[in-house]
């Protein structure tokens, strides 16, 4: 069982930065892929970031690509996600999760994790 534990979010004026940490349980978090999803009132969730158990190489979002990082601490079981230059359009409840097995990083049906998710609100 994995349990995951998202913090960071909060409300932030657009142009400016927020950091979501993702603390992970479980002895084997060096072996997942763990990514970013995020869901806007009315939209589907969505793929945002994903990185490899060993850090590289990542995956982005187009539409965060350049914006966004994403990190990780294996000796820490956290992943990161580093947001700058937020604009509107970025409002959404952020959610980590992990991938176990493999898989494209970008759909959230190869996840097997997920946490409750943080709210992130930018306002214009």
């Amino acid at each position: 069982q994995v349990q995951l534990v998202e913090s960071g979010g909060g409300l932030v004026q657009a142009g400016g930065s927020l950091r979501l940490s993702c603390a992970a349980s479980g002895r084997t978090f060096s072996s997942y892929i763990m990514g970013w999803f995020r869901q806007a009132p009315g939209k589907e969730r969505e793929f945002v970031a994903a990185i490899s158990w060993s850090g590289a190489p990542t995956r982005y979002a187009n539409s965060v690509k350049g914006r966004f990082t994403i990190s990780r601490d294996n000796a820490k079981n956290t992943v990161y996600l580093q947001m700058n230059s937020l604009k509107p359009e970025d409002t959404a409840v952020y959610y980590c999760a992990a991938d176990l097995h493999g898989g494209v990083w970008s759909d959230l049906n190869n996840y097997d994790y997920w946490g409750q998710g943080t709210q992130v609100t930018v306002s214009s």
